[in-house]
């Protein structure tokens, strides 16, 4: 925990400034690996109704928009359920920061369209390779290594056809900061072009 004559952060008893530093985490767990922020907590919704979760690498933030852009396989459960229920959820906590956020929200699939032509583009060829792999994602094996992996010039051509993009247009965030001194949650609900916040009972 911060000492207590280290100061607080501007966004402590700051709104406007809490919701600026909730979405300048994000864009920095865009181009950061390193970022407890780059890889959260997708949540989605089943056939059956039940939640399921996974890790997904954050690839697009956009405090204007309001929206958020992960990667999956389109022959994966993820895709499906995406397809199927647009309600989803973001979850990440910086340990070190000790700062959560939660993010809920409706996505959307783009599979051959402008916008995963672009992602697509932009993404490095390891990452590309991941979509060659056959057979698709959750696939039952015999063993655990009796799949296949393209190399990165097949990937090129293989490995599109499964790419497809998940944009989440955000509804509600949450942001929590913990510290001994008082901690302080705050939360924010779209409306229309703009955001209703206030701040929360921890």
């Amino acid at each position: 925990m911060p000492h207590d004559r280290d100061p607080l952060p501007a966004f402590h008893d700051d709104l406007a400034a809490a919701f600026a530093e909730l979405w300048r985490l994000l864009a920095d767990g865009v181009v950061q690996g390193r970022s407890a922020f780059h890889a959260p907590s997708l949540a989605t919704v089943d056939a059956q109704g039940r939640p399921r979760i996974r890790t997904v690498v954050l690839r697009a933030a956009d405090a204007a928009a309001g929206t958020l852009r992960v990667h999956c396989d389109r022959r994966s459960d993820k895709a499906a359920e995406v397809a199927a229920h647009a309600a989803v959820a973001l979850h990440a906590y910086d340990r070190a920061a000790k700062i959560q956020l939660r993010i809920e929200g409706r996505a959307g699939l783009h599979a051959d369209d402008a916008l995963t032509d672009a992602a697509w583009e932009g993404s490095r060829a390891m990452s590309r390779v991941c979509y060659g792999i056959a057979p698709g994602p959750g696939t039952g094996l015999d063993s655990g290594g009796a799949y296949t992996v393209p190399d990165e010039a097949a990937a090129l051509t293989i490995g599109r056809p499964n790419f497809s993009a998940v944009v989440i247009q955000a509804e509600a965030l949450d942001f929590l900061y913990l510290d001994r001194r008082g901690h302080r949650r705050a939360g924010w609900r779209r409306e229309g072009a703009g955001w209703i916040g206030g701040w929360r009972v921890p």
